[in-house]
């Protein structure tokens, strides 16, 4: 446990550095397997780190918090076993985030983002905050990087408590459950109130991103990019994934 505050500490101050001249960090984009072909996905997964992906984004639905089904832990530990040095972003969607912390850590998972709505439905109340609070702590205890996802009904502000203790906060600017929808442009907003609060916070958008979309989010803070239809269903992936980062880094630049 004391290496594992070490290397956060070191993580830390790895990201400071790195904005001192920015107003985020380093950009990440992370192709959705959500829309890769399931027979074929180890395989998948290896073609989009080869096409220059940083991470690879795994959508996890109960088919309770959200109508659909789709991938769990097993799937995960295949993929840790199949791509050891892949970072592997994984988005609960699940009524019960904190019943899976245990196995998606045992299966190798990266980071675990679990629905702020699964335990708030208000942002003012201390009891709620402590229970979001308290799996956190369970996640990163776990050995797995933490991270909140916002849907988009949800404020921004009832995040921002939280920051200190978490990785990464995901804005869906699609409701979640499906792929393949239309990018909500009028939600985007809420990154530029997550990035005023923090320079060091991975800010994650996913939901109808693509090049024709993806400047909408980079100008307001946003610097982790999922795109699944955009990447998978192009057949020049890797220039969708540079042109994604380019739109990122542009705005970063700019920014600073």
């Amino acid at each position: 446990k004391r290496e594992s505050e070490r290397e956060r500490e070191s993580e830390r101050a790895r990201k400071q550095r790195s904005t001192m001249t920015r107003d985020r960090p380093e950009c990440k984009i992370s192709p959705s397997i959500l829309s890769s072909d399931f027979a074929r996905l180890a395989e998948e997964c290896e073609r989009m780190v080869s096409c220059g992906a940083d991470w690879l984004h795994v959508d996890v639905m109960d088919g309770h918090f959200v109508p659909n089904l789709t991938l769990g832990a097993p799937i995960v530990k295949s993929l840790r076993k199949n791509l050891p040095d892949a970072f592997l972003d994984c988005h609960l969607m699940v009524s019960n985030p904190k019943q899976w912390v245990p196995d998606f850590a045992k299966a190798g998972a990266s980071l675990y983002c679990f629905h702020l709505e699964c335990l708030m439905d208000d942002g003012s109340s201390e009891a709620q905050a402590a229970e979001v609070s308290a799996l956190i702590d369970l996640i990163r205890e776990s050995g797995m990087k933490a991270g909140v996802a916002l849907k988009p009904k949800t404020p921004a502000e009832w995040v921002l408590p939280f920051l200190d203790k978490l990785d990464l906060v995901l804005v869906l600017t699609v409701e979640p459950g499906f792929g393949g929808q239309k990018f909500m442009a009028d939600v985007v907003g809420k990154c530029s109130v997550i990035r005023a609060a923090s320079k060091e916070i991975d800010i994650e958008v996913d939901g109808g991103l693509s090049p024709s979309t993806v400047d909408a989010a980079a100008a307001v803070g946003a610097n982790v990019v999922v795109a699944g239809s955009a990447i998978f269903g192009s057949d020049k992936p890797a220039e969708v994934i540079t042109t994604l980062r380019t739109s990122v880094e542009k705005h970063a630049n700019a920014a600073a």
